[in-house]
């Protein structure tokens, strides 16, 4: 007889399973869960198996997060990282301090603002003149669709009254029409294209300080959400295969490929060669990532009436969809055609919607098949095209963080939206009512990827205690979704967005041991957001362990 190299004895666990049983002990051998349940495993603990006593603490399946940008996130961790603070003053004292404590850096890059800490949403290049007078700035804010730039960076890229906005973004200015210091969406090329290349080194140690970081949380696996060039993050093919190679990459990772959204179809064989190449490890490259549209705060995300001014009037704008409809109607039928999972980027209603019909599109074209398209963030639906995800076979790729009363949502996204589309924001308990695979997401480095504090506001439709300075009444209550749901969304449903619900996702024997071992049990405590993970193990094999 064999005994098991590794048991989990003594506490709950959680499978995440179809009925979402539970189960009270694990055993492990070879990488893969052997046994469950206490008979079982009791019977395979030998002299030389590591025991490990839950103590009441509930072990969970590993999560995978369906939507992050971990190399970014990471790199951000190594260089001017504004994420950590949320005031002006605190920016400001950051930049400062970077600034001189690299004075050998031409540019000085990094990110993490928030558009909520500054009126309007948009600090002025004056501030960063102040800071930095010598040397170009580039800093994207925290969802990555609009970057703070300093005058020195502005005159290097030629930007000035004169310069047109480009057709998929904007140039903030000021009233007499100069520009002010923040550039949206593909305005931000005009500055980023000028920034010297990280090597591919720097990628891989951003990629491992992302890793090590995502690890601590639980996270053995995640849908990396652009591979390519956008917005101040690298592109990070070579480096996951470097890692992967070298046997540095612990996570199990799908990439997915970035659509060049100024170019057409040609860009399709120049993508399947990539998937081909880009697959080593725990690393493959087969969804490709469609951004649809851009965000509601800087009045980029495709709407399917225009905003409203903040006084209950309609004005002229109603967002920016990249890929033209009649375009995505027929690169996403190519692209389901030979075998490449598309995921989207859809926050406004108009992008949804069109990215709902692209699928409905490649379905009549080419049948029914199992690449399990997606969209991510899903912050305004029709309420026409709820069910259609269902129907469809799209999965509704979620970020729960967002879904509360905050300063962004509560000045800078309902004043503009109005009613009744306000009503429409982050249905997730009407896409799960109409029988939606839900996954679970972060978007990191946009907000944090702690899955607990998502968790939280699923549960509650309301901020983590201490996360953000939101009011205290949920978010459309009515869209609520369970602990168990959610859960079950951030382990088997990301693994099945990313396909690999066979061996991953749910704690059943056969499956590899990629597991979170947490220092309590929520269910039990009612407290989902001061949940900590105190060890991460994949293949059985500790990749964090606290303290």
């Amino acid at each position: 007889m064999r005994y098991a190299e590794l048991v989990f004895v003594g506490g709950p666990v959680f499978t995440s399973d179809t009925v979402r049983s539970r189960t009270d002990a694990v055993a492990v051998t070879d990488g893969r869960i052997v046994a469950v349940g206490n008979q079982a495993v009791n019977e395979l603990i030998g002299p030389a198996t590591e025991v490990v006593d839950l103590a009441g603490r509930l072990l969970v399946p590993g999560f995978q997060d369906a939507h992050i940008h971990p190399v970014g996130g990471g790199m951000e961790l190594l260089r001017c990282n504004l994420a950590d603070v949320s005031t002006p003053s605190d920016y400001e004292a950051v930049i400062a301090a970077y600034a001189a404590a690299n004075p050998d850096e031409q540019w000085i890059v990094g990110g993490g603002w928030a558009m909520s800490a500054f009126p309007g949403g948009t600090p002025t290049a004056a501030v960063l003149d102040r800071l930095v007078p010598d040397r170009p700035v580039f800093l994207p804010n925290r969802d990555h669709h609009s970057a703070w730039v300093n005058s020195v960076a502005l005159r290097l890229a030629g930007i000035d009254q004169n310069t047109p906005d480009p057709a998929d973004g904007r140039i903030e200015r000021d009233a007499d029409g100069v520009p002010s210091g923040v550039l949206h969406e593909g305005a931000m090329y005009l500055v980023e294209g000028l920034i010297p290349e990280p090597t591919i080194d720097e990628i891989v140690e951003g990629l491992l300080a992302g890793q090590a970081y995502l690890h601590s949380l639980g996270i053995t696996g995640w849908q990396d959400a652009i591979i390519g060039k956008y917005s101040g993050i690298p592109d990070a093919g070579e480096a996951y295969l470097k890692a992967a190679n070298a046997g540095l990459l612990t996570a199990r990772v799908v990439g997915a490929l970035w659509w060049d959204r100024t170019a057409g179809a040609e860009q399709i064989p120049g993508l399947v060669a990539r998937r081909e190449r880009l697959r080593a490890g725990r690393f493959s490259a087969t969804s490709v990532k469609i951004m649809q549209d851009g965000v509601p705060e800087n009045f980029t995300a495709s709407m399917l009436f225009p905003y409203e001014d903040g006084c209950g009037h309609a004005t002229d704008r109603s967002g920016i969809s990249f890929v033209p409809a009649e375009v995505l109607n027929e690169i996403v039928p190519q692209l389901d055609a030979l075998g490449f999972q598309v995921h989207f980027h859809g926050i406004g209603d108009r992008a949804v919607r069109e990215c709902l019909d692209a699928v409905e599109h490649a379905v009549a074209r080419n049948g029914r098949n199992d690449h399990r398209h997606h969209i991510a963030h899903l912050q305004v639906v029709h309420p026409d095209d709820v069910p259609r995800f269902a129907q469809l076979g799209v999965a509704a790729n979620l970020q729960p963080l967002w879904a509360t009363h905050d300063e962004q949502m509560d000045e800078l996204n309902l004043p503009f939206l109005g009613q009744p589309r306000g009503s429409w924001q982050y249905p997730f308990g009407d896409l799960l009512r109409s029988g939606a695979v839900l996954a679970g997401g972060s978007d990191w480095p946009v907000t944090t990827p702690d899955p607990f504090d998502a968790m939280h506001t699923a549960v509650t439709r309301l901020s983590a205690p201490g996360y953000s300075d939101a009011v205290a009444e949920p978010f459309l209550p009515e869209q609520k979704i369970d602990l168990a749901t959610v859960l079950v969304a951030y382990t088997a449903g990301s693994a099945w967005v990313n396909h690999l619900e066979a061996d991953t996702g749910t704690i059943e024997v056969g499956k590899y041991a990629d597991l979170a071992l947490l220092d309590s049990d929520p269910f039990a405590t009612g407290d989902i957001a001061g949940t900590r993970v105190v060890a991460t193990f994949v293949e059985g094999e500790r990749v964090f362990a606290a303290g």
